[in-house]
């Protein structure tokens, strides 16, 4: 027997939206949608983000999970950079932390590899925000799928995450 849609699904499905953008606009947060063809041959989801959106890639920021002392953790950081697993762990009072089994990110948060957004993910889990995040008037997230990223301000999505502002990017 099918699931009921939810309220929330129902209302997906009928603006074409995803989770992430169904979850900033319940939210009332202003946010601009940029939509970009995806090449699966593309070696990085977020430099090919940047590339296609003409924009620096200290603004576009990846959305990586990982697991910090067994509880699964969302670190984003800019794609010019990488994660410093250690400054994760800390900023979230771990001891360890190390990238997440990638079919584990995406059954917990509702997302693929590539698409996974900090936003609207179906369990709800601690979140770290690089901390040069506020030196930008908007960064760009993805939106919840592979092509599609949304662009809004640092501050809405640490409300709208709940998120820990923390240098956890390194060049």
């Amino acid at each position: 027997m099918a699931k009921k849609p939810s309220k929330a699904n129902k209302k997906q499905q009928q603006s074409g939206g995803t989770p992430a953008t169904v979850a900033l606009t319940a939210a009332g947060v202003t946010y601009t949608v940029h939509a970009y063809e995806h090449d699966p041959a593309h070696p990085s989801y977020g430099e090919e983000a940047a590339e296609a959106m003409g924009v620096s890639p200290e603004r576009v920021f990846k959305t990586l999970v990982a697991d910090v002392d067994g509880a699964l953790t969302v670190a984003v950081v800019p794609v010019a950079g990488q994660l410093d697993l250690k400054a994760l762990a800390a900023a979230v009072g771990g001891k360890r932390a190390a990238m997440a089994d990638p079919a584990l990110a995406e059954r917990t948060t509702g997302y693929v590899r590539g698409g996974i957004s900090p936003l609207g993910q179906r369990k709800r889990l601690a979140t770290v925000l690089d901390a040069s995040a506020p030196d930008h008037a908007t960064i760009c997230v993805s939106a919840g799928r592979r092509g599609l990223e949304v662009e809004l301000s640092p501050d809405d999505l640490a409300k709208l995450t709940d998120a820990v502002l923390a240098p956890i990017g390194r060049a």
